[in-house]
């Protein structure tokens, strides 16, 4: 397992997310932050990493974009602990699996290379159906307890 430099989890700062509340590092942060997961789902394509790290980011993607959470946002402070802290350590466990080299050449192709964000309506189409399945198949579950 490769061990991330220092820099690797710059993104990750709480202390300075939470108590600096400089608009324009918000803004250095917020861009920091785009081209990490640019050169993350680069990493993801390229066939050098490992299956495992593949899968992982289809999930924290599929759970990032996803429009249900793990914990629904209107519980009071346990809604936001997925976006706060499960999210930003999925993705840093990810950057570990991620051979250095490769996320190396991954980071600098983010740099030159913009990100097109164009809307993929297939990808959206098949969380929802993932999401709406295992309700289907929860809500089965409950209700076959329930009539019993």
């Amino acid at each position: 397992m490769v061990c991330p430099t220092r820099n690797s989890f710059q993104f990750l700062n709480f202390n300075a997310i939470i108590f600096d509340m400089d608009k324009t590092s918000w803004r250095t942060r917020a861009r920091r932050l785009r081209a990490e997961i640019h050169a993350l789902y680069l990493a993801a394509r390229d066939p050098r990493t490992p299956w495992y790290a593949k899968v992982l980011a289809a999930f924290i993607i599929g759970y990032a974009l996803s429009p249900i959470d793990l914990i629904p946002d209107f519980i009071p402070v346990l809604g936001y602990l997925d976006d706060v802290v499960i999210v930003p350590a999925a993705i840093a466990l990810l950057i570990r699996l991620i051979p250095t080299g490769v996320l190396q050449e991954c980071r600098e192709k983010a740099r030159s290379q913009p990100m097109s964000l164009r809307k993929n309506w297939i990808v959206g189409i098949i969380i929802v159906s993932i999401w709406l399945l295992l309700i289907y198949v929860v809500l089965s579950l409950l209700w076959g307890i329930v009539k019993c």
